[in-house]
């Protein structure tokens, strides 16, 4: 965690860019900053440990390996908890805010209702993170200065990937907490590969980040219970060869989640990923041979 004056001259994120952008990929880090706007701070009733629990911890150090394979990644400085940018631009709870909010808010979807909109109400397990209700105009102005020109910049470098290769594939790169099982036997994943049931990427790209995971020895299971958030579900536009898979790591595998130290797996698994996407970027032939982009 490191604490700033704000991001008004320091960036709110960066492209880490390869020596040559040379296979269809861009990779995307949304939820592992951890700069905290030290105004951000002074507003909040969360300590500094507190605040970091919706932070995907360093996954941009796991990947940032991989961009010499020749494949950027776009990572925020910015924390989760003072701006989620895997929502929708204004979705917004109002249980937040001291003034009316413009009618063109969502301020009706599952994520609000949770209180993990755009800008967030609560860290995750549902701490909140306000000591009182905030104008409207402080969301206003995280949204239109930094979520708005971290998606153009998004949208610039798959659109210049499209332009290159004739498609492109988002990798977004997420974590989760050791806490998650699933089924009756409690099974907890070390990943959940997402492509929103399908709608995201085809069905091979899927499978080959599948296999690619479990190849390493790691155990993988598919969109549940994350499927991909707002940023795989808009731009997977597989039928037009824009494909996005969102990759959740289990913290437990790298990461002290009470101390935030890293774990002695820390370096294995970032060797592992990057492996994985050696594998994966040189697949990319064999995974799109029989794919055909849908005509306008």
């Amino acid at each position: 965690m490191h604490v700033a004056p704000d991001f008004l001259e320091l960036p709110a994120f960066e492209v880490l860019e390869p020596d040559a952008h040379s296979v269809p990929f861009v990779m995307n880090s949304p939820h592992s900053g951890r700069i905290y706007p030290e105004r951000f701070l002074k507003m909040s009733k969360l300590n500094g440990k507190m605040i970091r629990r919706s932070e995907d911890y360093f996954v941009d150090q796991l990947f940032e390996p991989s961009v010499p394979l020749g494949l950027p990644l776009l990572k925020a400085h910015f924390p989760r908890a003072y701006l989620d940018v895997n929502r929708e631009p204004y979705e917004l709870d109002p249980r937040m805010f001291k003034d009316k909010l413009p009618s063109f808010i969502n301020r009706n979807s599952l994520r609000v209702a949770g209180g993990l909109g755009t800008v967030p109400r609560v860290v995750c397990e549902g701490m909140n993170i306000y000591n009182v209700r905030i104008p409207f105009a402080e969301a206003h102005e995280r949204i239109e200065n930094i979520y708005k020109p971290y998606h153009s910049k998004l949208r610039a470098l798959l659109s210049r990937t499209y332009r290159h290769f004739g498609q492109a594939v988002l990798i977004d790169c997420h974590s989760m907490p050791a806490s998650v099982h699933l089924g009756s036997e409690g099974v907890r994943p070390d990943f959940i590969v997402g492509d929103r049931f399908g709608t995201s990427a085809i069905q091979d790209l899927t499978a080959a980040v599948i296999e690619g995971l479990r190849s390493l020895g790691y155990l993988v299971v598919a969109n549940k219970p994350y499927a991909g958030g707002f940023i795989t579900e808009h731009y997977g536009r597989p039928t037009r060869g824009l494909h996005a898979i969102q990759i959740e790591i289990n913290r437990s595998l790298y990461i002290n989640e009470q101390t935030l130290k890293k774990r002695a797996g820390f370096d294995v698994l970032r060797d592992d990923l990057t492996r994985f996407m050696a594998r994966l970027t040189s697949e990319q032939t064999n995974i799109f041979s029989d794919f055909k982009i849908a005509a306008e």
